[in-house]
């Protein structure tokens, strides 16, 4: 019987616009990234995709909005990712490339052939889920359509441009009812928050691709929003 090989990070290849991001992830320390970090023991190893890919609107994200009905982190966009599978291998081997993977293609109907995963981040921790988060960097080679694949699982996939994510009219930081603070970007009509806009506001810092903006300016979820993580406890 053939196995198919786990998935491997590849470095080289890449279009010369992603190479400091490349540089910026394989410099990071988990410090750098969060406050948040993974407990000593516990936590439920998970992965997500950063996924670059070039659009008609230049260098892009693509991201997707959870659904509603899901019990964490409902109605936030992010990227696609979640849990480890066994089949998905060692949380500290090749699981975390594994597991990204399979979760984009489960919710975006990616062609996982399409893309060359060349980086990832030290594992984060978001608390109120328990979830300790390998984000891995993928490029988006040879691009493949993508739409919700179970709207029970999610409730939107779309691309966001760099040029949108770097505008420093659509950076803020956000203040979540609970006393949290931390970045927000205002894009593609949605507010991107919480653990992801963390990661994309570190990595565009990180990588020298952030301009500047006025970190002074706050914005608010919505009542939606605040009624859904309060409901879940995101």
């Amino acid at each position: 019987m053939t196995t198919t090989p786990p998935p491997a990070l590849v470095r080289d290849g890449l279009p010369e616009w992603l190479l400091p991001v490349r540089e910026a992830a394989e410099r990071a320390v988990p410090e750098q990234l969060s406050r948040f970090l993974p407990p000593a023991e516990g936590g439920r190893p998970s992965a997500v995709l950063m996924l670059f890919g070039e659009g008609p609107a230049g260098p892009d994200l693509l991201l997707i909005e959870r659904a509603r009905s899901l019990r964490s982190h409902a109605g936030q966009p992010s990227f696609p990712g979640g849990a480890l599978d066994p089949e998905d291998g060692d949380p500290a081997g090749s699981g975390p490339l594994a597991a990204a993977l399979r979760e984009a293609v489960e919710e975006t109907g990616l062609d996982a052939s399409g893309v060359q995963l060349f980086a990832r981040l030290p594992a984060l921790y978001i608390p109120v889920s328990g979830f300790v988060v390998t984000p891995v960097l993928g490029w988006w080679r040879r691009e493949s359509p993508v739409a919700v694949v179970d709207p029970a699982e999610t409730g939107a996939v779309f691309r966001v441009p760099l040029a949108e994510l770097t505008d420093p009219a659509n950076r803020a930081k956000l203040r979540h009812p609970s006393g949290f603070t931390g970045p927000a970007f205002e894009v593609a009509g949605r507010l991107v928050w919480g653990f992801t806009a963390g990661v994309i506001d570190r990595v565009l810092h990180f990588s020298g691709l952030e301009r500047p903006w006025d970190t002074r300016r706050t914005v608010e979820l919505s009542e939606e929003a605040v009624a859904l993580s309060r409901r879940h406890g995101s």
